[in-house]
């Protein structure tokens, strides 16, 4: 019985991966009397008299909504709200796993920014921050750089972040092995969508070397008719590497490394063999990467990694962002007798560089077969939230 099978079973046994338990037992009329009237009349009053311990009373402190309109769902594409539930569904598991907080999935049912931005901002008030998940480009930077701006709480898309530092931290520990310099490397990204973008931006921050960013139509850069100035690839053709012209093969040559974050079989061995000595090859796109790993080994890749978990390196946002949300929440209790205004922030570029060199540091003695730790390593998540922690703003 293969995984997919396995899965659709799973999921029809159960009806979903999520439940709701409460926290204290309902056995008795003293117990209704305290969870519910009259009792918790109290506790709204007191709420409405300091808007600050809905913080302390309620499920807000711990809980994160996952978010999505259902427009780039996994390796899917657009498959709509419904058929992304069970994604978010994994993903709300996932934060309690590994993050122990409370998720619950939000699916928006529409591609208008304006609109699902207002309703984000609507039912935002039981959440402690806001994870969007699988919405498309360029639409999912308009909405989250509005809802940063429009909320008081902490807003993360993960496909475009969380990625990013699993990236950074698996390729600190990748130049490691290599013995090369990420201030001198030539790195070529595959994908220009929210997770291509976010890693370029991320590790030209991290002062990398050269990047080149790939699409569909080749490297992006300023000449190229189709990319207009003040447009997300546009902030990309400015990135030191960009060339003039050129295909992702014409990029490779003499590249140190390669992220995919793309399609399948977008990259062959004749690509590879093309670059430096020793490449570093993260061919990220699931569920069938674009090169695999035996094959960019074979053509004289060092270190590979993937996005999958049946092979070696998997770098996966899983490793990001329980952690992220932990430090988040920690950061924000520590602020909450500052008031709802005192409250707010921000998980900016040197945040993210902070928790992606907490994850590699995990790693004691990196080597081409574990750059990363796994994700069933129990201080991935409290390494990562230290570090968010005491560098957030």
């Amino acid at each position: 019985m293969d995984t997919d099978i396995k899965s659709l079973n799973l999921h029809a046994s159960l009806r979903g991966k999520l439940s709701v338990e409460t926290k204290t037992p309902i056995e008795s009329f003293e117990d209704l009397s305290l969870v519910y009237t009259p009792g918790v009349a109290a506790v709204c009053r007191e709420i409405a008299r300091n808007p600050a311990a809905v913080n302390d009373l309620t499920i807000k402190s711990d809980t994160v909504a996952v978010v999505t309109n259902g427009t780039a769902v996994l390796g899917l594409g657009n498959i709509g709200t419904a058929a992304a539930l069970p994604v978010m569904e994994g993903k709300c598991a996932l934060f309690k796993r590994f993050g122990g907080l409370n998720a619950f999935p939000v699916c928006v049912d529409t591609r208008d920014v304006n609109e699902f931005v207002e309703i984000v901002k609507k039912i935002a008030v039981p959440f402690a921050g806001i994870n969007l998940e699988d919405i498309a480009a360029p639409e999912c930077f308009e909405i989250e750089r509005r809802l940063i701006e429009e909320l008081e709480i902490p807003v993360f898309h993960d496909d475009q972040h969380g990625t990013a530092i699993v990236v950074l931290a698996a390729l600190i520990n990748a130049m490691k092995v290599t013995e090369k310099n990420i201030g001198t490397a030539r790195i070529v990204v595959l994908g220009a969508g929210a997770a291509g973008t976010a890693i370029a931006k991320l590790l030209h921050f991290y002062e990398a070397g050269e990047i080149t960013v790939c699409d569909r139509g080749g490297i992006i850069h300023a000449g190229r008719k189709d990319i207009s100035p003040g447009t997300y690839k546009h902030e990309l053709a400015l990135l030191p590497g960009s060339k003039a012209e050129g295909g992702v093969a014409d990029a490779l040559k003499g590249a140190d490394v390669f992220i995919g974050v793309s399609g399948p079989g977008l990259v062959t061995k004749e690509m590879v063999a093309g670059m430096n000595r020793d490449a570093i090859v993260f061919a990220m796109a699931n569920p069938v990467p674009e090169i695999m790993p035996g094959e960019a080994e074979a053509a004289g890749a060092m270190v590979t990694g993937t996005g999958r978990s049946d092979m070696k390196n998997q770098i996966n946002n899983v490793l990001a962002f329980p952690g992220v949300f932990m430090g988040v929440v920690a950061a924000l209790r520590e602020r909450s007798d500052d008031g709802p205004k005192g409250r707010k922030v921000f998980i900016d570029e040197r945040v993210k560089a902070a928790a992606a060199e907490a994850l590699a540091a995990l790693v004691d003695n990196p080597s081409p077969d574990r750059i990363v730790p796994g994700v069933f390593d129990k201080n991935v998540a409290a390494a990562v939230a230290l570090a968010v922690k005491y560098n957030i703003q």
